[in-house]
């Protein structure tokens, strides 16, 4: 029975002189390079805009991104954004690696020298490019699920808007009056009135150029496409 309590407080005391060995840096330099660790780089923050960096350049940034992928929806608006920021994050990468380069080349101090040098930069460089890695399969993962998606509505919405030229020309045809919004469709009149017109001139164009196409074959003036063989 005695064995217990001295085998728990041999290992109370192997404890207490682990944690002497455990307790981090005690210097002021150990403690400035044991910061280095935990760099702030920003690129985990919620907020994709440092405190050093100019917001309105950001602004800027996220609006060339919308006006290219012009979304439609809320959706394909939160993946624009999501672009916007991982492109933001990524640029912000090769600055903060020439500030380490730098730094590491050019110490204020025989100290500043010691407690960074080219080993702890290229150590957190390291950590940049596991981070750059990580921003741009998010990044093309990002776009990738944007494209299918503003694909996928863009073929709908010509799916719709021809179904409402079919009903236009069927209402124009009766004489009664219509409008896109009394069967649900969001389009304007004007757009639906050009789409009918359009699909019209599409179908007289292919039946000029049938009959033309079986003339010429009739006659013999042309090798038979094979179409007409």
């Amino acid at each position: 029975m005695s064995a217990i309590p001295a085998l728990h407080l041999d290992r109370a005391a192997i404890n207490r002189a682990n944690s002497q060995h455990s307790t981090g840096p005690r210097t002021d330099a150990g403690k400035q390079r044991s910061s280095l660790n935990a760099l702030r780089h920003g690129l985990t923050a919620q907020s994709p805009v440092l405190a050093t960096e100019d917001a309105a350049a950001y602004q800027h940034h996220c609006r060339q991104f919308h006006d290219d992928f012009k979304p439609a929806t809320a959706a394909e608006t939160h993946l624009v954004q999501e672009l916007a920021d991982a492109s933001w994050r990524i640029h912000r990468i090769p600055r903060l690696e020439a500030d380490l380069l730098n730094r590491a080349a050019n110490p204020p101090t025989e100290q500043a020298a010691i407690d960074f040098d080219i080993v702890d930069a290229h150590r957190l460089i390291g950590n940049l490019s596991i981070q750059l890695n990580r921003l741009s399969r998010q990044f093309h993962k990002t776009l990738e699920i944007l494209r299918d998606l503003q694909i996928e509505r863009r073929q709908q919405e010509r799916r719709d808007l021809k179904d409402a030229a079919a009903l236009f020309v069927l209402h124009e045809h009766k004489g009664v009056p219509w409008q896109p919004s009394d069967h649900g469709f969001v389009f304007s009149k004007e757009q639906v009135s050009l789409c009918a017109e359009r699909m019209m001139r599409q179908n007289e164009a292919r039946g000029v150029a049938v009959a033309r196409f079986e003339a010429q074959c009739s006659i013999g003036q042309w090798d038979k496409p094979p179409a007409c063989q």
